[in-house]
């Protein structure tokens, strides 16, 4: 008896029980999701970083005007970031869309012109003065560091 008892166990409840662990646990919690702004002037590369963060083909990327939203997938979070395009005529709006953002990127680029430099540096001044923003975790990004014109770090 104890014999067919055993092997009913191991024959019936064993793979109820390993049926159970792989099919009915539910769906996994769900990842945070943070919002952040992604900001910088024109061909600076926001567009591209976004595009290489989510595994993008770095083919057939155009400079962004107004803004696009992007969902960033990491393994315990999500970013959905709002790049916000860099020409003058746009960079007077990106007030509007700041409301909500849990921090900043900023992208600028390193090999720039001195003036564009300026720009950068005025907007980025501005941003970190906004009240919506001066509170949140920035990055700054010096893009475009391959290039034989970029400047260092410190330079920046």
């Amino acid at each position: 008896k104890s014999n067919l008892f055993l092997f009913c166990f191991v024959c019936f409840a064993l793979p109820w029980q390993c049926f159970r662990a792989l099919c009915c646990k539910g769906p996994p919690p769900p990842r945070p999701e943070y919002d952040l702004v992604c900001i910088g002037l024109s061909g600076s590369g926001k567009t591209s970083l976004l595009s290489q963060l989510c595994s993008e083909s770095p083919e057939n990327i155009v400079s962004t005007t107004g803004f696009s939203i992007k969902a960033v997938p990491f393994q315990n979070a999500i970013l959905n970031v709002k790049e916000l395009g860099g020409a003058d005529n746009i960079r007077k709006y990106w007030s509007r869309y700041y409301q909500g953002s849990q921090g900043v990127i900023f992208v600028l680029d390193s090999a720039s012109s001195e003036d564009d430099l300026e720009t950068a540096r005025n907007e980025l001044h501005s941003a970190l003065q906004h009240p919506q923003l001066c509170t949140l975790p920035f990055l700054i990004l010096a893009n475009h560091q391959d290039k034989p014109a970029a400047r260092s770090v410190q330079e920046v």
